[in-house]
């Protein structure tokens, strides 16, 4: 659970700042959230011609995001082999970039898969 404190410190820093959080959450407790609507459909972002996957590290960090085009998807856990076996295939087929924790509808870190996979694999190296 995250406290008022941690959300607004964390919310306020910048993108990169809160990529590298992001990354040490998720290697630490082996979690990640996403949207989906009542469907199954991912909440899905553009820029430029990019489509891009939101992702966050809690789901309090989601709560800014929810409105306009997102506001009928719910926040959705997934642990890291579940991410690995279900979300990873879809990014590869789709070309998809990932949106590392958006907030207040503002764009968070944008990475590849090959990028996010390898930060994440140097944070897990810590861990084992």
């Amino acid at each position: 659970m995250i406290n008022e404190k941690e959300l607004q410190s964390v919310s306020s820093m910048g993108a990169f700042d809160r990529y590298r959080y992001f990354i040490k959450k998720i290697a630490d407790a082996d979690e990640v959230w996403i949207l989906m609507n009542e469907k199954g459909d991912l909440a899905l972002s553009k820029a430029d011609k990019n489509i891009l996957l939101p992702i966050w590290s809690a789901q309090e960090y989601i709560q800014s995001c929810l409105n306009g085009e997102w506001e009928n998807y719910k926040p959705t856990w997934l642990n890291l082999e579940k991410f690995d076996s279900e979300l990873i295939p879809i990014i590869i087929e789709k070309g998809h970039l990932i949106d590392v924790f958006p907030v207040n509808n503002k764009a968070g870190f944008v990475v590849t898969l090959d990028e996010f996979i390898n930060d994440l694999n140097i944070e897990l190296k810590n861990y084992e």
